[in-house]
């Protein structure tokens, strides 16, 4: 059953989604904890913690401090930014929960995040030493932020299954660029985001619909990247 819309006693018009069977405690709080831990804010830091460790070449000419600064820029730029812009949000009145449960809450976070976002692909791709796959990295996650944007207007689209999406799609990316055998990271890249979706869909009150479009969004992100990266 899809989300529709009524009006209350008070004839305001509200969106109601539909109820899904609670799971048993165990498996609501690993759900919760897995929907904290790999929040959209977490994964674009994890990804590049990834590349870091695993494309030794193509970081041989950092020094330890140009590396400690790349992971800094992404962690700022990426968690620190949009979580102060939500609270700040919040604060001011301009959105009704930081978690962003409804469609209109998540409006002007887009935006903001969208300027971040791009603002990270700039100053990479304007970097001649820092590697071609976080210049695509950055230039996926603004376009699944566009992409979010464009979705929200007719459904509340899982930001986690868009993050969940990037990430898989730009893991496979790494195995095929690389001659070490990656099968074990795209493996685990596929299995955890199909943990990040289940853990949303029993930890939230998202359709199957808004997860699988969400996953869409960050494929299609990263395929187009390549495209202009």
């Amino acid at each position: 059953m899809e989300p529709h819309l009524a009006v209350d006693e008070k004839s305001s018009l509200l969106e109601v989604r539909p109820q899904r069977g609670k799971q048993i405690l165990p498996v609501r709080i690993a759900a919760r904890i897995m929907s904290y831990l790999f929040h959209p804010l977490f994964i674009p830091v994890y990804l590049s913690w990834l590349i870091l460790n695993t494309n030794a070449y193509s970081f041989a000419a950092f020094s330890p401090r140009q590396k400690f600064l790349l992971m800094g820029t992404f962690s700022v730029m990426y968690i620190m930014f949009p979580l102060l812009s939500v609270l700040l949000m919040k604060a001011l009145g301009f959105i009704t929960s930081i978690h962003l449960k409804t469609q209109r809450d998540r409006i002007i976070p887009y935006v903001a995040c969208m300027f971040y976002y791009w603002w990270v692909w700039y100053v990479m791709n304007n970097r001649p030493e820092v590697p071609w796959e976080c210049v695509v990295l950055s230039l996926a996650i603004f376009l699944a932020s566009i992409g979010g944007l464009i979705a929200n207007i007719s459904m509340k689209v899982s930001m986690h299954a868009i993050a969940a999406g990037v990430m898989a799609a730009f893991v496979m990316l790494l195995g095929f660029l690389q001659d070490l055998n990656f099968g074990f990271y795209i493996s685990g890249s596929i299995l955890l985001a199909g943990a990040i979706c289940t853990a949303r869909f029993i930890d939230s009150d998202h359709t199957s619909r808004e997860i699988y479009v969400g996953i869409t969004i960050g494929v299609v992100a990263l395929l187009l990247a390549l495209q202009f990266a």
